[in-house]
């Protein structure tokens, strides 16, 4: 099997029920890869249940595992599960995350502690876990935002607590570089999912629209791609977080 075929791969997905990770789920489920799909809550079960209907229609073999990923035992026991089920990982994709759009002197500190948490805290664990359990060859991929490259207020704790993960990612990659594991970062602009608009007036969203200098909000069509993209032939790019956001912001 050649290096950057997913073919027969074990791809864990956290966040890999809907939006973004549901369209890589699938994708992946077309390339014939083996699928870890993780959803957080109740709330996110049907459309996780519809993606792993989905894939295994594809012919894809695939289990489901509900878990808190703010929880660190749940992400070592998410790996473990993986490896119960297939034997071994070789890509981990995380595509969790939780936005807050609020005025820095509103925010309260259970606030600020649940996007550390979700935003900061999960990635870093994520990692670290894929780190210890990831096959040799092994590809890790998180999703942030473009934001990081922005002057804005009101995401304080949005973009704040996503910038560790570009420091996380270029030390993870030198230090399990030895394995041949790459460590890439995604950094999409506003996406066209219920992520985004849950946090956005009309008049907000109408800008976001017109921000990118190729317009409009970033489809997950996208963006899909690309992450396929580098844990398979792009697989040299390590260490590195790559903005594809149609020019909503740029460094």
């Amino acid at each position: 099997m050649a290096r950057n075929d997913v073919k027969g791969k074990v791809i864990l997905l956290a966040g890999g029920g809907k939006n973004l990770g549901g369209l890589l789920s699938r994708n992946f489920a077309a390339q014939g890869a083996k699928l870890v799909i993780h959803y957080n809550s109740e709330s996110t079960k049907a459309d996780a249940e519809q993606t792993l209907a989905d894939v295994q229609a594809a012919g894809a073999e695939a289990i489901l595992v509900q878990s808190d990923l703010t929880q660190v035992d749940n992400i070592t026991k998410l790996f473990d599960a993986a490896i119960a089920k297939f034997g071994g990982i070789d890509i981990a994709i995380n595509t969790v995350g939780k936005v807050l759009k609020k005025p820095f002197v509103d925010t309260t500190e259970a606030e600020y502690d649940s996007m550390s948490d979700i935003n900061a805290k999960v990635a870093y664990f994520f990692i670290q876990e894929a780190g210890k359990k990831l096959n040799d060859n092994g590809k890790i991929c998180t999703i942030v935002t473009s934001l990081l490259a922005a002057y804005t207020g009101l995401y304080s704790t949005y973009e704040g607590l996503k910038a560790p993960v570009e420091h996380f990612t270029r030390a993870a990659s030198k230090e399990f570089g030895g394995r041949g594991i790459s460590v890439t970062a995604v950094a999409p602009g506003p996406m066209d999912t219920p992520f985004f608009y849950g946090q956005e007036s009309d008049d907000a969203v109408a800008y976001h629209k017109s921000a990118a200098a190729l317009g409009g909000l970033t489809d997950i069509k996208d963006i899909a791609p690309l992450v396929q993209f580098l844990v398979s032939d792009g697989w040299w790019i390590t260490g590195q977080t790559i903005f594809a956001n149609g020019g909503y912001t740029t460094r």
